[in-house]
């Protein structure tokens, strides 16, 4: 869909208004309730910050799902498990969070009750006394409202994941890594024209993920990327997570460049899933920092921090799942740098680094920008794995 933006009219802003208005973000409605005015993009700019969404006051596909998952509390709607299209919510998502901080297991808190949230109700439901049909109706809402934290002294989430990581064990071999060059086809991304030259960001990063899936491969892993060097369109983010999931990924790298009005805008940043209320990846927040630091350590990029975010890149993937901006197409400083397939061959090494460091146990972990790579090839080449 046509992003929705200030200057617009129609049904859609009254839409939208409408919604706002019920999240007590906007005012109610007056006489110019079809009108994408001032307001409305302040409301929707705050809407996209509490969602953790990209904040630009525009109404494009993913703020519109959001925003229509949002008309739903919790309580006000019998909650079950549908086929094929399963149920998706604002409410969905409340009670996943309620059952994480519970100690049950729905996975990721993506706001879709599929047969993993309907199971954990179910458990609730027998633990109770209540019927376990793994449906979320009134009863199941008084139970929950009377029943406080089960897991106490740490995040339940936090332990699964980790748990699950050190049970993979800490070699690369037989692991499967995606990899998703972002965008692709009919969109390229950011666009630069640089004298006679015209950088991509579609060209650019999947050179990156090419040599990223060169590298891996050498280590011993199964590498997927989610597009070749020229498709004939560019697949929603949607599909790219799907894609992951159903090839039982271990980790989902994305990767981009970032992009600015301003020529001075510079740096690195890599994101992982989390809500505004701390809910998050823990094993994906580990990895962005790990991913983050490694890049900073051997490239010198500025340093731009890491950020949790509700992306459906990052909500829908069942593994460790990171979106790295690797610098700004729009920065002379960076571009330069980003050019040069000697940079890009340091980029891939930081990631590889920190994808290995990912399955290190805490005790064995190494200093950052200290692990050699050309060690993981070796010990593949020798045949032997290291536990």
């Amino acid at each position: 869909m046509r992003p929705i933006r200030p200057g617009d009219r129609g049904p859609a802003v009254t839409e939208i208004r409408t919604i706002l208005t019920g999240l007590d973000l906007l005012s109610a409605a007056g006489p110019h309730d079809d009108e994408f005015d001032l307001d409305t993009e302040r409301a929707v700019r705050a809407f996209q910050q509490s969602r953790g969404l990209s904040v630009d006051g525009r109404v494009g596909a993913e703020t519109w799902r959001a925003l229509d998952a949002a008309r739903w509390r919790l309580g006000a709607r019998t909650l079950y498990h549908a086929v094929p299209e399963p149920l998706t919510g604002e409410d969905v998502r409340s009670l996943q969070e309620r059952l994480l901080e519970m100690g049950y297991d729905v996975g990721r808190a993506d706001a879709i009750y599929g047969i993993r949230t309907s199971r954990a109700v179910a458990q609730f439901q027998r633990e109770v006394g209540l019927t376990p049909d793994g449906s979320c109706g009134p009863h199941t809402m008084n139970a929950l409202r009377r029943i406080g934290r089960k897991v106490v002294g740490g995040r339940p989430q936090w332990l699964r994941e980790s748990d699950a990581i050190r049970q993979s064990g800490p070699a690369l071999v037989g692991k499967t890594v995606v990899i998703d060059p972002g965008h692709g086809g009919t969109d390229p991304g950011m666009v630069v024209p640089d004298g006679s030259l015209r950088w991509t960001e579609a060209d650019l990063m999947h050179d990156l993920a090419s040599r990223l899936e060169g590298r891996l491969a050498a280590s011993g892993v199964r590498v997927q990327l989610t597009r070749g060097p020229s498709p004939d369109s560019c697949l929603p983010d949607t599909d790219r997570a799907l894609l992951a999931n159903s090839l039982g990924a271990d980790v989902f790298i994305s990767l981009h460049l970032d992009g600015h009005a301003n020529p001075d805008a510079e740096g690195v940043a890599t994101y992982h899933y989390g809500t505004d209320n701390g809910v998050t990846s823990a094993t994906g927040e580990r990895l962005a920092g790990l991913v983050q630091r490694e890049i900073v350590a051997r490239t010198g990029l500025r340093d731009c921090r890491t950020h949790a975010k509700t992306w459906e890149l990052l909500r829908l993937t069942r593994m460790p799942a990171v979106r790295v901006e690797v610098g700004y197409l729009t920065s002379p400083t960076d571009r330069a740098q980003l050019v040069d397939p000697r940079f890009r061959d340091r980029v891939v090494e930081a990631i590889v680094a920190a994808v290995q460091r990912m399955y290190y146990p805490i005790e064995r972990d190494v200093p950052t920008g200290s692990l050699d790579v050309s060690e993981l090839r070796a010990v593949v080449a020798a045949g032997t794995v290291v536990d």
